[in-house]
């Protein structure tokens, strides 16, 4: 046994292992492995001075939309900007409304209310920490156009009821796959199940970037010549505008990158769950509560995230996120605030208590390393320190 996990004899409660660092997320080391082929890719774009669009970006449409199960794909400049355009191309706008999540990253909602519409805040399913589907038909009126359901932590929401809701009632469903590119729902592919999936680059996640960037994937040929335009300010032919869009385009240095990394992507989601696999079996008798994975699901875990008490503290002693980073261990809260509460939508006029297990979750959640590059004595490490926190 080795000595991240005997404890020595005379240890104290809370006393620490031996300590090392394990960031939350270690870019350096993904770039160490594939360093020359990300230069040569990148100086081949350089060499070409096509900067803009062009074969590269291309090239990397082609194969996000296979690995969506979509016939096309377009690539933008944020996962940000594929959800404001998915919305601005589907003429949702003012006095509109659209069903999504209070617990996801702000991008959902904000770009919900940069088209001028409402978000419509339904609560979670306290497992999966997706939208809860039972609950979305209650909120449901004639101002309603669209459903976002988000794919939070690398799993996906519960898309056949949702999808069964929306074709009853004419509603746009638009995938917030942001953080689950690769994952599967019944075989399905995240983006690749309701009219338009909107996935992100930046470079944390699963596929990132070597800085912003992001697609849109859709089976709706019409819906996806006019995101086409919308990208590009709303031109076609260019200087004549059709609509009024935005400068959405995605650079050819970030899609060069981005074909590198795409070939290691199936693997360095397998190391993930490998790595769940792992956590869960060390947490499995303790007061942790690991992530639970539907079975219908197949999750990439963009994080791994924990449920906890005592995440924060108490009074003048310290909570396991303090514990963590005190002995060099990464660790993030996804997500602090829900969106309803939100000072930004406060007009909104939804209050503590609303949405009951959205706010249980941001008071309990914590996200631990789960990058593929992490060592074993890594890991135990740090599934070690965690365990000790609670005995």
């Amino acid at each position: 046994m080795s000595r991240l996990t005997a404890l020595p004899a005379t240890r104290t409660a809370g006393e620490p292992t031996t300590k090392m660092r394990v960031p939350l997320l270690d870019l350096k080391a993904q770039y160490v492995s594939i360093k020359d082929e990300v230069l040569a890719a990148v100086a081949e774009v350089l060499e070409s001075q096509c900067c803009i669009n062009g074969p590269k970006v291309a090239e990397l449409e082609e194969k996000i939309a296979a690995l969506s199960g979509c016939r096309f794909a377009l690539g933008v400049s944020s996962g940000t900007d594929a959800i404001l355009n998915a919305l601005m191309s589907l003429d949702i706008g003012p006095g509109d409304e659209v069903i999504t999540t209070p617990f996801t990253f702000f991008a959902t909602a904000g770009g919900i209310a940069r088209v001028g519409a409402k978000p419509v805040f339904v609560d979670i399913d306290p497992d999966t920490y997706n939208i809860d589907p039972a609950l979305i038909e209650a909120a449901i009126t004639e101002k309603t156009k669209a459903i976002i359901p988000v794919h939070l932590f690398g799993q996906m929401a519960d898309m056949d009821p949702i999808m069964e809701i929306a074709d009853g009632h004419g509603l746009a469903i638009i995938e917030d796959a942001a953080q689950s590119i690769g994952s599967t729902y019944k075989g399905g592919k995240a983006g690749g199940i309701g009219t338009v999936g909107c996935l992100s680059f930046f470079p944390s996640k699963n596929l990132g970037a070597a800085g912003d960037g992001g697609m849109i994937v859709t089976n709706n040929e019409r819906l996806y010549e006019r995101m086409k335009m919308m990208r590009n300010h709303g031109a076609g032919p260019k200087y004549y505008h059709k609509y009024v869009g935005g400068n959405f385009r995605l650079d050819a240095i970030q899609a060069a990158i981005l074909l590198v990394k795409l070939e290691y992507l199936s693997d360095w989601s397998e190391a993930r769950r490998q790595t769940a696999a792992y956590y869960d079996e060390k947490f499995k008798h303790t007061v942790i509560k690991t992530p639970f994975i539907n079975p219908d699901c197949i999750s990439v875990y963009n994080q791994y995230v924990i449920s906890v008490p005592n995440r924060d503290g108490l009074a003048r002693r310290g909570g396991l996120a303090a514990h963590l980073r005190e002995r060099g261990i990464g660790c993030e809260i996804y997500y602090p605030l829900p969106m309803h509460l939100q000072e930004c939508f406060k007009c909104l006029g939804y209050r503590q208590g609303d949405l009951p297990e959205a706010e249980k979750a941001a008071k309990e959640v914590l996200a631990i390393p789960v990058y593929p590059e992490l060592t074993e004595q890594m890991k135990e490490y740090t599934s070690q320190t965690i365990i000790e926190f609670y005995e």
